[in-house]
């Protein structure tokens, strides 16, 4: 595995020499703490404890690691407690979204609120002016402004979960592998010698451990609801669901119905406890509203521009038209219908390969 084809990039010195890098004993960030050491940079790593005894991330394995990797850098390592607010703000949210009907976007909300919010307050606390952290992109000043920009593997682009970010927070943010591939972070990783964590790449949202949301908030809540009904667009009713929470717009597979051509999650209402399936074609949605929309500029291109709508992770960002409403909204006209628009869900707003800003899906207009 080659690491030459493409260089480790030289990253600005950061104001007060000193960055903070985000640890959670995985290869990316450290990988991103060895690179800022060896560019020459004052660096401490800091770990954050999210969820104490069901977390797949930040366990004490995991600060066992980060901490291990610290002592190979010879840089300073703290670990801080945001139990508390990851618990309040991130994991009540998430249950709240999915029992309403929605399907949330955890790792948004915890990139504001906790990585780039309560530990680069804690980073500032400790001497260090900016944060690091391993997502694949890429931050520049321009002028007086800064732009937030995929990262070069399009494979490994986290730029969406990061569109929420206020400029000052980006001002204050540092992604030292936005320039470099997965296989490049990797053979580095290696050829450094570092004890990092190698896992398993996943989609999973890091506090449930079940195979499920659904089965997990049913641990937890005893107040989930429970079966209702599955019916089409006119209200006819095809079978039985678990509760509204195990489902997701665009699902196929769990429905248990047998009615001949597949049959997909096109609305989720959890008033009436019913799950709403219909054909594909009418999973398809060409309009969308959009509320809460942050702009990385502190304000929109224009009250009305063409944009890439970027509308969860996986998805090609696709061709539209967004014209911008009162009261922090924007409505979405996509060129073509895009399957699956969740309600709760991030919309992204992408010019090229620069992220304008983003906000929460509120509700797709079907054709």
């Amino acid at each position: 595995m080659s690491t030459t084809a493409h260089p480790a990039p030289t990253l600005p010195a950061p104001p007060g020499g000193c960055v903070a890098v985000a640890m959670s004993g995985g290869v990316d960030s450290s990988v991103a703490a060895a690179l800022l050491r060896d560019q020459g940079h004052a660096v401490i790593g800091l770990t954050a404890i999210l969820s104490p005894g069901f977390s797949r991330c930040c366990s004490d394995e995991d600060v066992r690691t980060a901490r291990a990797v610290a002592a190979q850098l010879g840089i300073a390592h703290h670990v801080v407690d945001a139990s508390g607010p990851f618990q309040r703000g991130i994991v009540d949210s998430f249950v709240a979204e999915y029992l309403a009907g929605r399907t949330p976007s955890p790792c948004v909300l915890c990139n504001r609120h906790i990585k780039f919010g309560l530990l680069l307050q804690q980073a500032r606390q400790l001497g260090a002016e900016r944060l690091a952290t391993g997502h694949y992109a890429r931050v520049a000043r321009d002028g007086d402004r800064v732009r937030l920009r995929r990262g070069r593997d399009a494979r490994k682009d986290q730029s969406y979960f990061l569109a929420l970010l206020t400029d000052e927070q980006l001002r204050r943010s540092v992604f030292p592998l936005g320039d470099l591939t997965k296989d490049e972070v990797a053979g580095l990783a290696h050829a450094k010698g570092l004890a990092a964590r190698h896992s398993r790449e996943s989609q999973e949202v890091c506090f449930v451990d079940e195979t499920d949301p659904g089965t997990w908030i049913d641990v937890r809540r005893l107040d989930a609801p429970g079966a209702g009904e599955i019916v089409d667009l006119n209200g006819v009713q095809l079978g039985m669901h678990r509760g509204v929470h195990h489902y997701t717009v665009g699902q196929r597979r769990g429905l248990g119905l047998a009615v001949g051509e597949p049959r997909y999650v096109v609305a989720l209402d959890a008033a009436r406890n019913r799950v709403v399936v219909g054909r594909r074609a009418e999973a398809l949605g060409a309009t969308a509203r959009v509320r809460d929309a942050c702009w990385i500029a502190g304000r929109p291109p224009a009250d009305e521009f063409r944009a890439a709508v970027q509308i969860r992770y996986r998805h090609q960002a696709a061709p539209a038209r967004v014209r911008v409403a009162p009261d922090a909204r924007a409505c979405v006209a996509f060129d073509e219908p895009q399957f699956a628009i969740a309600p709760g869900q991030l919309a992204a707003f992408y010019a090229g390969d620069e992220l304008l800003g983003g906000g929460w899906i509120e509700a797709p207009d079907r054709p």
